[in-house]
Parts: structure tokens; C-alpha cells; sequence
């Protein structure tokens, strides 16, 4: 079996395993880098083009460099001593990404370029090391044609990346922590070392390995503290579509995913709208007659759905694709299904084309300042969404977009699009002082030939008992803005990555109410870690 064993069985040689464990190992680091580096740069396609072309750049510079010094170098105790730096390197990555992180974006950078510093800061190293494994055990296989001994060693080493990506994506990812994973990939490469001293008496590699295997649990236990900068962790754990948090500071408890606040509740007083945002979600209520049913598309921490379940005789529905969202919901958020208020575990347009139900209000709550599921942009989504809606319906949409400049690219696409399908679009800047700043913005679309008139908003909004007074939200309204320069956005073309790249960067305003529910002042945050941002993103 040449590099895979010394006889047609069990035990695999040791460059066989060495060759197998670095396929695991890189590309488990790989589908990795996407959860470390989202809470920093997104996970844009941006984000993923740095990461693929970081490892292929690195594995390809290794490859290179170890074929040609095999002849020469290649030994079992080389091929332990690159596993052994490979792990230092991962237990350097647990212990200190968040540094390394920020370090690598301080460099001043186009939006879309911005992650490739910290892409290849954290993981070029490592990946570089485990390219030197495949030539090196190709060099040291028993085949006795250079062919044979090449294809077998690639044949391996490519297996050991379908497990990596496998185990990583299905079942690592879901169950353990970030730092788990990463504490397991070091560990691996350690135990696989060890083997290889093992099997050739090198005295120096098994030594190192024992001091390299604390070194990289110790890194693990640094990383599992309990506390984000968000507060302390009150739960944390990685779902199948990113990474959920859970904080508390004093009262305030506080959902973050991909390292993002997406809602937010007042354990003393669950009923107050902590992020201003969430107020706008009973303006559509000034815009329509009767309101019987509801659908929230997002689900977040369930602030909207359950304020609207309690306060307004309506039958909820929520659409959320992640089942993570929904358990961490209901056991810290409050979240209780009922005969009003009905949780579905899909996505947003799968459960609009396979419902029979209209509704009075569809709530989009389900972007992200950094990364927006595109399938819920377009103009087929909107018709959708409009064939679902009842005659006097109305679109909300909580988006994540600045009202004018650069950064509104995705704002005035997204108006473009809306309004090829409805009459009337409407929008309300959440932080109406901060016009050129990312911040979240509140489309409303109706099926109205008539445009509402912020006086006419007014009078219902003093006729009507919402229990909730619309009047300063109202007073942001705005003209419709320029669209000349985007695109309506299509199935078959939706470039929401590109439209998203200029807030990169850029300031994102914060608004808040106060513990007596009262509006605080807006703060403005530079974009740093996204951690140290106290906004909602998306969610409710």
C-alpha cells in the first residue's frame, strides 16, 4: 500500500498517517477560519475568496518548497517536527485570535481586501508547515515508482481533507466551541507526532510533543474564560449557520451571533423595547386597517413576535432557519410558543412558497449588517412576498445600510427592488441625525396606490391605542432616494456582497432606550471588533 501502510492493512506507516492527519487538519482549519474570522470581517464571499485562496496559496508554497528539499530532508523526525509547529502555531491561534485579529485590521485596506491580512496572519503558517508533509512522505513511502509513490501520497492526503471537512461542517462546528475544535486539531497533530517518534526512537520530537500537547490545552482553557466583551457569557455554543452567544450586563441580556448583537431584553422589565429599533415594527400598524396575522421571516432573540403576540389580539407566525436561535430563545429570551404565536424552523422564503396563508404584515428581520441572505432581496422574493400578503398588506424590512453615501448601496438597491413591485416604499433611518452613517434602516412597502403622508401618520397615530407612541418615529421619515446607480436585485444576479462592501469601515450609530424606555442619544462606534458594538444587526 506504499505511504498508506507497510502491509495491505493495519497500522498505516507513519508518513501514511502524517500525510492523512494533514489533509484533516488543513482542511478542518479551513471551514474553521470562516467562524474565527466572522466576528471581525463578516463571512462575505469576500471573506471566503481570502480563506480559499490563503490555504491553496500556502499548502502550494509548502508543496513547492518540500519537494525540493525531500531528497535530502525528508525524515519520520521532520515530518513530527512540522506536525509539532503546525500545533504551536493553532494553540498561538486559540489563545490569541482576537489580537491577532485586530492587529491584522489596522492595516488600511479596500472593504473586500480587508480580511486577507488576518487570513493570512492566522493561518498561512500552519497550512505552509503541512504542506512539506506530502512531499516529504512521498520521498519516504516504499512504492518504488516516483508516480506510484505521488499518487498515493495525494490520495491520502485528499481523503484526510474529505473527513476534515466533513467532521468539521457536520458534526465539530455544531457541538463544540471554537476553541475546542481548534484544541482537538492540535492535539491530533501532536498524537501524530508522537506516533512517529515512537515508531523511529526520536528522542527530541517525543519530548517536545509532550510540551507542545500542554501548550496547546493551556491555550484552550485561555480561551473558554466565560467572558466577551459583551459581558459575561451566560451561554455560547457554534450552530450549524454561525456562531451564538448568549451575554448578560446587569439587567440587559444581550443575543450576539457571529460576534454581532442581534437583540436584546430586559430581564426586570422583559416588555421594554431595549433596541430603539424595534419600536418601527408597529408603524406598519398606522398603514393598514385590521391586522390579524403576522409573519416575522428571522427570529433573533423574539422581541417583535412576542410584543406583538401579547399586546395585539394577532396570530404570530416566525420563520427561523436556525434551531440554535430558537432553543437559546426560549430558554433565555422568554420565548413560549402558544396558540398566538407560532415558531417554524425553516427559512424565510421556503416557508412563503409552501404556506397557503396570507397575512396582514410581513416582518424581514433576518439581515446582517455584514452578510444578507440574498435569496430574500429579490425582486421574485418581493412578488413572493406580495402574492402572500392580504389586499391591504404591508412589507417591513429592518435593514442594515446608511441612508446616503457610499455605504447606501444596499439601501437604494433594495428600494429599487421593492418598489418594482409595490405602489408605495417608504423608508424611517432609525438614527435620523447620522444620514450618511451605517445604521438601521425601515422599509415599508404596501400595496396602497395612495402615499401615506407623515400627517396622516400622525392622526392615526394619536386616533389609534398601539400602546406604543410612534410620534418621534414617524418624524424621521424620508424621501425616496436615488436609484439611478444600482441595480434591482434578481435571482439570477443579486451582487449583495459587492453592495454591502462599502460599509466596510465605516461608523455604525447605536440607538438605545434607557431603563425608563426613553430614547438615549445616539453613539456613535468605530468599527472595531464587532463585539465591542452594542447595536442590533438583524434579528429581533
Amino acid at each position: 500500500m506504499g505511504a498508506l501502510s507497510d502491509r495491505a492493512g493495519w497500522p498505516p506507516s507513519p508518513p501514511g498517517l502524517a500525510v492523512f492527519v494533514s489533509g484533516v487538519v488543513s482542511m478542518g482549519l479551513e471551514i474553521l477560519a470562516g467562524r474565527i474570522v466572522a466576528p471581525q470581517f463578516g463571512s462575505s464571499i469576500y471573506t471566503w475568496g481570502s480563506i480559499i485562496a490563503v490555504f491553496l496559496a500556502a499548502l502550494s508554497l509548502g508543496y513547492h518548497l518540500g519537494g525540493k528539499r525531500a531528497a535530502r530532508r525528508a525524515t519520520h523526525d521532520r515530518l513530527a517536527w512540522l506536525l509539532l509547529g503546525t500545533a504551536a502555531y493553532v494553540a498561538l491561534v486559540v489563545f490569541a485570535s482576537d489580537l491577532l485579529l485586530a492587529a491584522a485590521g489596522a492595516i488600511p485596506l479596500p472593504g473586500r481586501f480587508a480580511s486577507l491580512p488576518a487570513v493570512t496572519l492566522l493561518f498561512g503558517p500552519p497550512t505552509y508547515l503541512l504542506g512539506f508533509i506530502s512531499p516529504y512522505a512521498a520521498e519516504l513511502t516504499e512504492a518504488e515508482a516516483v508516480g506510484a509513490a505521488s499518487g498515493h501520497v495525494y490520495a491520502v492526503g485528499t481523503v484526510g481533507s474529505i473527513v476534515g471537512a466533513f467532521a468539521t461542517t457536520f458534526f465539530l462546528i455544531p457541538e463544540l466551541s471554537v476553541e475546542a475544535i481548534g484544541v482537538g486539531f492540535g492535539l491530533l497533530s501532536v498524537g501524530t507526532a508522537l506516533w512517529l517518534a515512537r515508531a523511529t526512537g526520536g528522542r527530541d520530537p517525543a519530548l517536545a510533543s509532550v510540551a507542545v500537547a500542554v501548550l496547546v490545552v493551556v491555550a484552550g482553557f485561555s480561551g473558554a474564560i466565560g467572558v466577551s466583551a459583551g459581558g459575561p457569557v451566560l451561554y455560547q455554543t457554534q450552530t450549524p449557520y454561525q456562531e451564538l452567544e448568549v451575554t448578560q450586563v446587569g439587567d440587559v441580556r444581550t443575543l450576539y451571533l457571529d460576534g454581532q448583537p442581534h437583540s436584546a431584553m430586559d430581564v426586570a422589565d422583559p416588555d421594554r423595547h431595549v433596541f430603539e429599533y424595534t419600536r418601527y415594527f408597529h408603524l406598519p400598524l398606522l398603514m393598514t386597517e385590521d391586522v390579524d396575522r403576522v409573519l416575522f421571516v428571522g427570529g433573533g432573540g423574539f422581541t417583535g413576535p412576542k410584543h406583538f403576540a401579547s399586546e395585539y389580539d394577532v396570530t404570530v407566525d416566525v420563520a427561523e432557519l436556525d434551531p440554535a436561535v430558537i432553543g437559546a430563545a426560549k430558554r433565555y429570551f422568554d420565548l413560549e410558543e402558544s396558540a398566538n404565536l407560532n415558531v417554524y424552523n425553516t427559512g424565510g422564503r421556503q416557508f412563503l412558497q409552501e404556506t397557503n396563508r396570507t397575512y396582514d404584515l410581513i416582518v424581514l428581520d433576518a439581515y446582517k449588517k455584514d452578510k444578507v441572505p440574498f435569496q430574500l432581496t429579490t425582486v421574485e422574493f418581493m412578488r413572493l412576498a406580495e402574492s402572500r400578503l392580504d389586499d391591504d398588506g404591508v412589507l417591513f424590512a429592518n435593514l442594515i445600510s446608511a441612508p446616503n453615501g457610499p455605504a447606501s448601496k444596499f439601501y437604494r438597491a433594495e428600494h429599487k427592488t421593492m418598489a418594482r413591485v409595490f405602489p408605495q416604499v417608504y423608508t424611517f433611518p432609525t438614527a435620523s441625525d447620522a444620514g450618511s452613517v451605517v445604521q438601521n434602516l425601515e422599509v415599508v412597502a404596501t400595496k396602497r396606490s395612495e402615499r401615506f403622508t407623515p400627517a396622516t401618520l400622525r392622526r392615526r397615530n394619536e386616533a389609534r391605542n398601539l400602546g406604543v407612541d410612534l410620534a418621534d418615529e414617524i418624524e424621521t421619515s424620508r424621501p425616496p432616494p436615488r436609484t439611478d446607480d444600482v441595480p434591482v436585485l434578481r435571482d439570477d444576479r443579486a451582487p449583495v456582497d459587492a453592495l454591502l462592501d462599502p460599509m466596510v469601515g465605516q461608523r455604525y450609530v447605536i440607538q438605545r432606550t434607557d431603563a425608563n424606555g426613553s430614547e438615549t442619544a445616539a453613539r456613535v462606534v468605530r468599527p472595531v471588533d464587532p463585539r465591542t458594538l452594542a447595536a442590533p444587526t438583524g434579528g429581533t
